[in-house]
């Protein structure tokens, strides 16, 4: 697994990334890297939750779920402000979109977009730029008052 860091305290913000196998295990670790990552943020839980959804997502409807596949996982972060993507090896055959299920709906798939949809700020797909998948994010925004960031006197 690789993980790259990157922080700037002139800028106020931070990137980090990391690379994860393909495997329904470790969906469980791309939570805890965005957990440390938005450690202090009020929307941690929020955080956690849709970025279990993308990374399912990826190793179930991409590439990403084969013997060799992997996914990556992109946090970046600004006072008040959080991005995280979920970069796959794509399936460019159907762009990622919400079912909108009904709640009394029984099937037990298709609602993790639904769910990134209601609950983040804003959220999208798109190729990725190397051309090796897609990319699929969502942003949320908080009151800077319980942001990790802004907290930093420095």
């Amino acid at each position: 697994m690789e993980e790259r860091t990157s922080h700037s305290k002139d800028t106020a913000s931070g990137r980090a990334r990391r690379r994860f196998p393909g495997l329904p295990s470790q969906i469980a670790y791309a939570r805890r890297f965005v957990a440390r990552q938005l450690a202090a943020s009020p929307e941690l839980t929020t955080a956690t939750l849709l970025t279990s959804e993308l990374a399912t997502n990826a190793i179930t409807h991409s590439a990403s779920g084969t013997a060799t596949g992997k996914f990556e996982v992109c946090v970046h972060l600004a006072p008040g402000w959080a991005r995280v993507e979920v970069r796959d090896l794509g399936n460019m055959a159907e762009a990622p979109r919400p079912q909108h299920r009904g709640p009394y709906d029984t099937d037990e798939h298709g609602r993790g977009l639904d769910l990134v949809e209601a609950l983040s700020s804003k959220w999208g797909t798109e190729p990725r730029g190397d051309g090796m998948g897609r990319r699929v994010w969502f942003e949320l925004v908080w009151d800077r008052d319980g942001d990790p960031v802004a907290a930093d006197p420095d």
